[in-house]
């Protein structure tokens, strides 16, 4: 068994999750975590098949009616001690990969104190702002659609992927929200995704550990061309990054693109009960 495991390659070990490259540490601090998760998760899952299985296959062999034998077997109404075990083993585990993801969980939502880079994410139909709070500049991108796409088809002009970058060995905090419906911002190799909505700010925050380009999606259908809505997640240098946002700086991107954007600016205003209802 150890030999065999020696062999395998770190996506193996990994429980095939993306992300993970030989020699190299995972690409942000979370996803370690969520892929010992699941890798512990799918060990005990194995051994409890596994145990579940042999008793299957040697009840049945065991207890199998033999030639000659008739009638039925000596019936019982119950035995006390199989069933506590079918009874106490499952709510164990049960209560285990609850206890262990929790904790994962928090882990993973508690957002740092003093983070080095604040980013702030707007989902739209069907593109992606990127405001780099803490630099005061910001990118704005949809992808452009083949003139010959249409409705339901695919393409992808590659230049076009609206960009994040990012800075290596960071604390990163993500403030995503929606200008319109239901999105979800999803780094694939970050093996975390969150939902954003209209007038709601969701928080992530994670440390980025290797340098590489990486892609990301919205990962909630969000209307006509939702597999379209692509981004690039690019982690650099500090040098590389700080030369990025100046010039971003050198376009003129800076300040922020906020709410005044928003497809939805009424809903607030719609939800908020009238000063005559309050009245009343």
């Amino acid at each position: 068994m150890i030999f065999a495991l020696a062999g395998c390659t770190q996506a193996q070990l990994h429980g095939f999750l993306p992300g993970f490259q030989e020699g190299q540490p995972a690409v942000t601090d979370n996803a370690q975590r969520i892929a010992n998760l699941w890798v512990g998760s799918w060990v005990v899952l194995l051994v409890v098949g596994a145990i579940t299985w042999f008793l299957i296959i040697f009840a049945a062999v065991a207890y199998r009616r033999r030639r000659g034998q008739t009638g039925l077997p000596v019936q019982l109404r119950y035995n006390m001690p199989i069933e506590a075990f079918y009874t106490v083993v499952p709510l164990i585990l049960v209560l285990g990969f609850f206890a262990f993801t929790a904790r994962d969980q928090a882990e993973i939502t508690d957002r740092a104190e003093d983070p080095d880079q604040v980013v702030e994410v707007y989902g739209k139909q069907w593109g992606w702002d990127f405001n780099y709070l803490t630099e005061d500049v910001y990118t704005a991108g949809v992808q452009t659609m083949p003139e010959s796409l249409g409705v339901g088809g695919t393409g992808l002009i590659e230049e076009t992927v609206p960009e994040l970058v990012l800075p290596v060995d960071s604390t990163i905090e993500f403030q995503v929200q929606s200008r319109d419906v239901a999105h979800s911002f999803w780094v694939v190799d970050f093996l975390q995704k969150m939902d954003l909505y209209p007038h709601k700010v969701n928080y992530m925050t994670l440390n980025t550990t290797r340098e590489g380009t990486y892609a990301g999606k919205c990962a909630e259908f969000c209307g006509d061309y939702h597999a379209q809505m692509l981004f690039t997640v690019k982690v650099v240098s500090q040098a590389e990054y700080q030369d990025y946002v100046q010039s971003l700086r050198d376009q003129g991107f800076t300040g922020r693109l906020g709410p005044e954007f928003d497809r939805t600016p009424n809903l607030l205003d719609n939800e908020a009960p009238s000063e005559e209802t309050e009245v009343q």
